[in-house]
């Protein structure tokens, strides 16, 4: 009895996905995806009029699976919603340590191979990324005043994505997770920083501008304990009327 039509698309999905993960785009043809599959070029090409068009299917794919494979489980893992954002980085770490630091990340994988001159492949990695980045965007919103109320909370997301992904990748290069782990450390420590100015400014009513004495936009940060000043730890604005932390 054949397979139902929707049964055979999503296997080829699977397959196409597994083999781009592990070999790259460009390196997968569509001959190893059939095989792989199990299943002949008239029903890969009923589905899919291209191989290009394979591959949007593998991204919709991905975006679909944000939620439940990705943010949920770091999600459910505390009730913390700063611990969160680690538990989330935690999974990729564990991914890596699996995969023994190769493969990296499958969307950041394929946005440095393909997005370039293809416009429709780029807009579905960047929606997969947009994705990703709202989930945490949630979880630093939830935080509520343990950060400062002038922290964007969306630019946030993005560092934190921009620290996952330059983990993932210097790990790959090097063949271990010491600068993944480096790099998260690095979050955790700027995070701390900034939960403890807002402990700072919930404690001491306007302590949230800058110091007499200072240039107006100078950056500085506190030292979470330690009350010194760190140059260069902040954002400068662009009107020098408020500064940030990070």
């Amino acid at each position: 009895m054949n397979a139902p039509a929707s049964e055979t698309r999503d296997r080829i999905l699977e397959v196409a996905a597994r083999l781009f993960h592990e070999r790259g785009f460009r390196a997968t043809g569509v001959a190893t995806i059939l095989r792989e599959a199990g299943v002949n070029s008239g029903s890969l090409y009923h589905f899919f009029p291209s191989k290009e068009a394979v591959l949007a299917g593998v991204l919709q794919r991905h975006l679909d699976a944000v939620g439940p494979t990705i943010l949920e489980p770091a999600q459910n893992a505390t009730d913390d919603p700063i611990e969160r954002v680690f538990a989330l980085l935690e999974l990729y770490r564990r991914r890596l340590l699996g995969a023994g630091c190769t493969r990296g990340c499958p969307i950041g994988n394929l946005a440095l191979e393909v997005a370039d001159g293809k416009p429709r492949i780029r807009a579905l990695i960047e929606e997969n990324f947009s994705a990703w980045t709202r989930g945490v965007r949630s979880w630093l919103e939830a935080a509520g005043d343990r950060l400062p109320a002038d922290v964007d909370r969306g630019e946030l997301s993005r560092l934190v994505l921009a620290v996952m992904q330059g983990g993932v990748m210097q790990a790959r290069a090097a063949g271990t997770l010491e600068p993944f782990d480096a790099s998260v450390a690095g979050l955790r420590s700027h995070v701390e920083l900034l939960q403890e100015r807002a402990r700072r400014e919930r404690s001491e009513p306007g302590a949230e501008g800058p110091e007499p004495g200072r240039e107006p936009g100078e950056t500085w940060a506190v030292r979470a304990g330690e009350g010194t000043a760190l140059p260069g730890e902040t954002a400068q604005s662009t009107d020098g009327s408020d500064w940030r932390a990070w």
